[in-house]
């Protein structure tokens, strides 16, 4: 009829859980609507809605984002939930029509990107139409994420930091080496303690790494201060620069033997103490999980006791 006007569509709740989600993941407005494909506004107008809803301020708000209040905190750990869970229903059900398939958003630490690699793989020859996103991250992050529900998994340690809410799958037990090239004279010895590194010139991970925190601690246990020429956040690059000559690095023993190819550079056990440090698959805790993190979960099983 002329003159009528059309009710507005009412926003699904699942949205408006998701905005607030992203909103105290990234915790500023701009950023939030960025990373959920909308305007600002519809992301404000979102979040005043389910403030409306639910008859509770969630959000402090100011001439920018002022952090979530202490009902906006409780309401998160819902939000998380309910939308984990419509997640996992979405991805069952379509997986009881089209079997496993979508993509894994997978998180993982650089000195286990060659462990991620083999679990892809071996993953992606059983089930073909699953696609894998491999990103490279540091620990504190991995967890943030997977809280956040920005990933579906993660590949970290399991030993060394608080872990929070999450199922865990031992993969494999670090244990370290040092890198040199294969004319330095360190090469020529069946291995080295903690202790005899202080006087190296070494190039290590960056300090916000796990790794480069448990180095630092075992060194500081042999006496040894930690100062770097040179750090990064790419095992590529410390390679790269023992290559060039004058440095020495510590790494895993897995991620060394990628550089070892060719013969220039040779890896020396590092002993006294035989560090070892778990390094895992890890996903939320949720009961179910969806067909394809399930899936994961037991192909990390399987490789695992293999």
């Amino acid at each position: 009829m002329a003159g009528t006007t059309r009710p507005a569509r009412r926003m699904p709740v699942i949205d408006k859980l998701e905005m607030l989600i992203a909103l105290a993941q990234t915790q500023h407005f701009g950023h939030a609507a960025e990373r959920l494909g909308i305007a600002q506004p519809t992301l404000s107008a979102g979040i005043r809605r389910l403030e409306s809803d639910l008859g509770v301020m969630l959000v402090r708000r100011g001439s920018r984002y002022g952090g979530l209040t202490p009902e906006g905190v409780r309401v998160l750990e819902w939000a998380r939930q309910i939308v984990g869970d419509a997640r996992t229903m979405r991805e069952e059900l379509r997986a009881a029509r089209m079997g496993l398939s979508g993509t894994v958003r997978l998180a993982v630490i650089p000195t286990a990107l060659t462990v991620a690699s083999t679990l892809t793989a071996r993953f992606a020859t059983s089930h073909p139409n699953v696609r894998f996103s491999v990103m490279s991250s540091n620990s504190i992050d991995i967890l943030k994420t997977l809280e956040g529900l920005q990933i579906d998994a993660g590949i970290s340690y399991l030993d060394n930091e608080p872990l929070g809410r999450v199922v865990t799958v031992p993969l494999y037990r670090e244990t370290y080496v040092l890198l040199v090239r294969a004319d330095a004279p360190e090469a020529a010895r069946r291995s080295v303690r903690w202790a005899d590194l202080g006087g190296l010139r070494l190039c290590l991970l960056t300090p916000d790494m796990q790794n480069r925190r448990i180095i630092g601690g075992h060194l500081a246990e042999a006496g040894v201060t930690v100062a770097p020429g040179i750090e990064s956040n790419s095992t590529i690059v410390l390679a790269h620069h023992v290559a060039e000559g004058g440095w020495a690095t510590i790494l895993p023993r897995k991620t060394a033997e990628v550089f070892l190819a060719g013969g220039a550079l040779a890896a020396v056990p590092i002993t006294q103490p035989d560090a070892r440090h778990a390094v895992g698959l890890i996903a939320p805790w949720r009961e179910p999980h969806t067909p394809v993190i399930a899936a994961l979960l037991a192909e990390a099983r399987q490789m695992a006791e293999e």
